[in-house]
């Protein structure tokens, strides 16, 4: 994204979310949930809700949708955000991956704050384990929080002693509600969406009091040993950069099979932004990692879109690409991984 681009796309976005997360809860709803009303979906998605131990969900499917179930978990820092507001973001994973989508409206904070949203996730996933569904045909998947509420579920089923997904995929995931990165600071000027001030007050209604480092809460502090492979991407403009480089450093210390995209000059929960998806955009730093190959640090940059029109066409945007290779890892290697040690925010 050039300099200008870089500008234009920041002033659109700062605008669009102007006094978003101003006002009673309520009303920062509304406004979030009229924003994505006029969002263009597929003609051939199907969306059926289900209802899963009281907890409202969305079956969302495409045409060739059969390679598993992705149960994703929207964002909008535990206190806001729906799966309505997200279809758009959903619809082009599931046909990235081709897994259907098991789309979950997770209880919010501050009517419903943790653990709540926690154990929606974690009986979802138990659900779909009764219906039959193998765990080697699941992926989790999210966004901001919904991307942190992933990590905490994977910790959570692991210390519970079921049977694990084949992988997650966490998109500008929000994993450290104590705001301690430094991109937190070092970004404020640069991301038109978040705000430290605006975090710290969900993080407060989400956490109602218990420690916002607690490993459940804030899954960057967790013991993430025996977790599957992960895919964790972010923008490099925004302050929750650090989150996503620090959740990948701590996976590969845990012995985890975790792929880190970090893609310049763009923002949070890019994906979301079909304007920012142009042919010809270049992403910083794609690696690998893992604990037993941890060598040199190696920046690259790699064209993506692979001069693909944005649309539907046949959904195989290159944001999506490493997502099976990273999550299945057994199903090909993907040549473009590169093998990190040490790496940290200041070699972004």
């Amino acid at each position: 994204m050039t300099s200008t681009q870089a500008k234009i796309s920041r002033k659109l976005l700062r605008v669009f979310f102007a006094n978003w997360s101003k006002g009673p809860i309520a009303e920062q709803r509304r406004k979030q949930e009229s924003k994505t009303r006029f969002t263009p979906l597929p003609s051939q998605l199907v969306c059926e809700p289900v209802t899963i131990d009281g907890i409202a969900s969305e079956w969302l499917s495409l045409p060739e949708a059969d390679s598993g179930v992705m149960l994703y978990l929207h964002g909008g820092a535990y206190n806001l955000g729906s799966v309505k507001a997200s279809r758009d973001l959903i619809a082009r994973l599931v046909a990235a991956t081709k897994h259907k989508a098991l789309a979950l409206d997770y209880r919010l904070a501050p009517e419903n704050p943790f653990p709540a949203a926690l154990e929606d996730a974690v009986a979802a996933y138990r659900w779909l384990l009764a219906e039959g569904t193998a765990p080697s045909r699941i992926l989790l998947a999210g966004d901001s929080a919904g991307g942190g509420l992933a990590v905490a579920a994977l910790v959570a089923l692991r210390d519970a002693g079921l049977p694990l997904p084949a992988g997650a995929i966490c998109l500008s995931p929000w994993v450290d509600l104590t705001l301690s990165g430094k991109s937190i600071h070092s970004k404020a000027a640069s991301d038109p969406i978040l705000d430290a001030a605006s975090l710290a007050r969900y993080a407060a209604a989400y956490a109602a009091g218990a420690p916002l480092a607690s490993p459940l809460v804030s899954p960057l502090f967790a013991d993430l040993h025996g977790l599957p492979p992960l895919l964790v991407q972010a923008g490099t403009e925004e302050i929750l950069l650090d989150d996503a480089i620090r959740l990948a450093e701590r996976a590969a210390q845990a012995g985890v099979l975790v792929t880190l995209e970090t893609w310049e000059g763009l923002f949070h929960v890019f994906p979301f932004w079909l304007f920012c998806l142009k042919p010809g955009r270049h992403y910083s730093r794609r690696a690998r990692l893992s604990p037993d190959s941890l060598a040199e640090t190696l920046p690259i940059t790699r064209r993506c879109m692979d001069n693909q029109r944005p649309g539907w066409g046949n959904g195989r945007y290159s944001w999506c690409r490493g997502i099976l290779s990273a999550c299945f890892p057994e199903r090909g290697k993907d040549t473009a991984a590169t093998r990190l040690r040490g790496l940290t925010a200041s070699d972004v």
